[in-house]
């Protein structure tokens, strides 16, 4: 899929906010989800999403869900470095197929 197009409702991220799929969460508050990937590319591997709106990308998220979408990904991220102690710890935002975004939500 390109960067344009409609949002899936019920894309797998849509499915799992709604409870219809599992998800091992591991942060929740009222505007965001993160979970445990289903298929991780490394330990400690999380997924945070926003829990309302119907952006497909970064490019058409509202700045405001943005913000607080990232405090999410902060919190995590310090949580996973605290719990198994990595090197580094990489953050990774995929926009379109061609830059390797697969769930659109």
């Amino acid at each position: 899929m390109s960067l344009d197009g409609t949002y899936d409702r019920d894309n797998v991220f849509a499915r799992i906010l709604r409870g219809e799929l599992p998800a091992a969460k591991v942060h929740e508050d009222d505007d965001t989800l993160a979970f445990m990937d289903a298929f991780p590319q490394s330990e400690g591997h999380v997924l945070v999403i926003p829990k309302a709106g119907t952006a497909r990308n970064l490019l058409e998220a509202d700045p405001a869900m943005l913000a607080r979408l990232m405090a999410t990904v902060q919190r995590v991220a310090a949580a996973v470095r605290a719990a198994l102690r990595p090197d580094g710890v990489m953050v990774a935002q995929f926009n379109g197929a061609a830059a390797g975004q697969t769930v659109y939500h």
